[in-house]
């Protein structure tokens, strides 16, 4: 699994961490501020792109979830179910293949990021 995300599983809730320090997350982070002036990307703002992402491409994984937001990291979690773990897994599969094509999600910033409640 890339450092970058982890799914944890904790008594009561299936967890996704986003390590937004991490030297890849950094770098990319540096590429969708340069797309879209004005964003910061910290929690707040990967939070309306998590958001934004999953309600296009798959708007289930929302139910149910809560986030943690933090200085370092950000977190989505769902009460602990089979269906929620398997939530977590395909979110996290998503963060993966978004954060390794990095130009994917720039594109989503350039494109439609007008649409994108921003922080």
């Amino acid at each position: 699994m890339a450092e970058y995300v982890e799914i944890q599983k904790t008594e009561h809730s299936a967890e996704v961490c986003f390590a937004m320090t991490n030297d890849k997350v950094m770098a990319l982070m540096e590429k969708l501020m340069d797309v879209r002036p004005g964003i910061l990307m910290n929690s707040h703002d990967w939070e309306s792109l998590w958001t934004y992402c999953l309600k296009k491409k798959d708007p289930d994984i929302l139910s149910g979830m809560k986030t943690v937001l933090d200085m370092t990291a950000w977190t989505a979690s769902w009460p602990l179910s089979p269906e929620n773990e398997a939530r977590a897994a395909r979110f996290a599969a998503l963060i993966r293949s978004l954060v390794e094509d990095g130009e994917e999600l720039c594109r989503i910033v350039r494109e439609e990021g007008g649409a994108i409640e921003w922080e």
